[in-house]
């Protein structure tokens, strides 16, 4: 469904992805976690074609990315991508006529989308006027409107809070048991428990991957920082 082949973005004289490979598997979340800095929106941008490599290959859906391939997917950008003069609910019909949805289905796919994001109570509030958090929170909305099959959330949760955040962790549960392939990009170390596989990425390299687990069995830590601290430290395990 996504993957990249040895895959290396430099900016000039900067190196900020060196050389790293990555695939999701159908039906799994799969968290990015990494310090800010460590290339996670670089690297999302890259395997949606956003980004010109450097090096390396990306295929999106078996092929290589296109803009065709956004109505297949829902992605979440790191900056909220959002028109701030018109309510939520104009926002919404605006982002479900762009992924096709008309009449009767478009209504009730924002009326959906808006209770799973708890703004059915502001459908009629200029987004000029929301919140930091109350803005993600659309924008998870938008990305979620015309029911993909893959999700590229680039810090969805990041402002939020903790009784919302959880909401969203089990919305994201409820979209894998339904047969959707999520990545997830974080720097909140906690979340990455709620993933299936995790990759742990830092200075543009991919440190380790696998399921929390067995990073911890078998870097041997209590706790996924750990792995972090005893790379920079040049700990082998």
């Amino acid at each position: 469904m996504l993957k990249g082949e040895h895959i290396s973005k430099a900016y000039k004289e900067q190196l900020v992805l060196n050389d790293l490979s990555i695939s999701l598997a159908s039906g799994e979340i799969y968290g990015l976690i990494g310090p800010s800095g460590s290339g996670k929106t670089t690297l999302i941008k890259v395997l949606l074609g956003l980004e010109k490599l450097t090096k390396g290959e990306v295929a999106l859906f078996g092929r290589k990315p296109s803009i065709s391939a956004f109505h297949h997917l829902g992605y979440m950008a790191q900056s909220d991508a959002l028109y701030e003069e018109l309510t939520c609910k104009e926002n919404l019909d605006f982002f479900a006529t762009i992924q096709g949805l008309r009449g009767r289905q478009r209504k009730e796919r924002m009326m959906a989308v808006a209770k799973m994001v708890h703004l059915e109570n502001d459908l009629q509030k200029r987004v000029l006027h929301f919140s930091g958090g109350m803005k993600r929170r659309l924008s998870l909305a938008c990305a979620l409107l015309h029911q993909p099959k893959l999700y590229i959330l680039d810090e969805p949760t990041v402002g939020l809070d903790p009784i919302i955040r959880q909401s969203l962790w089990s919305l994201f549960h409820q979209l894998k048991t339904e047969g959707a392939t999520i990545i997830v990009t974080t720097h909140v170390m906690d979340e990455v428990y709620r993933c299936d596989r995790v990759g742990l990425l830092q200075s543009g390299k991919l440190l380790a991957e696998g399921s929390p687990d067995d990073l911890l069995q078998t870097y041997q830590v209590d706790n996924i920082e750990a792995i972090f601290m005893r790379e920079e430290e040049g700990v082998q395990c």
